[in-house]
């Protein structure tokens, strides 16, 4: 959000490829679009706080949500949906019967330094927030409000997040099909699992972003900002299963035939 507006910008950020008029230090960043689309209803609510995130639907759609957290239910939530085809775009806001949520994200953009805190997840078409009482996650239907759902955690969460504590802090993101939280993760077919908890990664202002079997994610922390990349585990890689190693020496040439099978 800048204002009223939501910017959207497509950038070319060096990682694993790097010319040699690049630096790995996001310096060399390449605007590839830069759009400014004008809601008529969406915003972040709030003043010096700012309160909303955005989120990739993995649907060929951005979705932006704002609520601040609500105690006593009705929690009125403003939305948008946006076409990252032609930035065509619908709005509206949302009031969910006896829903108690904790705010989907906020950010202070007053700052002179990286300050956000993302508390949502989309996953499959459904929107999860968790609850204001810290003892489950909402389930929302994005096509279709009326469909809330309570997933009851059968304990309190701690609800800290994922990363150190900085001015910047995820507290919910998506790795394949899990969702992930500081004390919990959300199976596929929405079990609940309670885990140990404690930070889990470096200071993080995004979910993590998948490539490949990488997983990415940028954040900072009063003044630095930081860009981490983690391996995927387990990581599948070749294995050979020769009975025993074949030394090639110069009098002879060599020809290796691999047979892939998945197991």
């Amino acid at each position: 959000m800048e204002n009223t507006s939501v910017r959207i910008r497509k950038v070319h950020i060096p990682i694993f490829s790097i010319g040699i008029n690049e630096k790995l230090d996001d310096t060399t960043v390449t605007v590839l679009e830069d759009k400014v689309i004008q809601p008529g209803q969406f915003k972040f609510l709030g003043s010096y706080t700012k309160y909303g995130e955005f989120m990739d639907g993995g649907d060929g759609y951005w979705y932006g949500f704002s609520n601040e957290a609500n105690a006593s239910g009705n929690a009125t939530m403003l939305w948008i949906k946006i076409s990252k085809a032609d930035y065509s775009f619908t709005e509206g806001s949302w009031t969910l019967s006896n829903a108690k949520l904790v705010e989907a994200g906020k950010r202070n953009n007053s700052s002179t330094y990286a300050d956000r805190y993302v508390k949502c997840c989309i996953r499959k078409g459904y929107l999860y927030v968790p609850a204001y009482d810290k003892n489950g996650i909402y389930k929302i239907n994005l096509s279709n409000s009326a469909d809330v759902t309570l997933l009851a955690f059968g304990f309190t969460s701690k609800f800290k997040p994922l990363c150190d504590s900085g001015t910047c802090e995820v507290y919910l993101t998506l790795i394949g099909d899990l969702i992930i939280g500081g004390d919990f993760q959300i199976t596929v077919s929405d079990k609940i699992i309670q885990t140990l908890g404690g930070a889990k990664s470096y200071y993080l202002a995004t979910p993590l972003f998948q490539y490949k079997n990488f997983l990415l994610g940028w954040g900072g922390s009063y003044g630095s900002d930081y860009r981490t990349i983690y391996l995927l585990t387990p990581y599948l890689a070749t294995i050979n299963n020769l009975s025993s190693a074949v030394v090639k020496t110069v009098d002879k040439t060599m020809k290796i035939t691999y047979t892939l099978t998945q197991e």
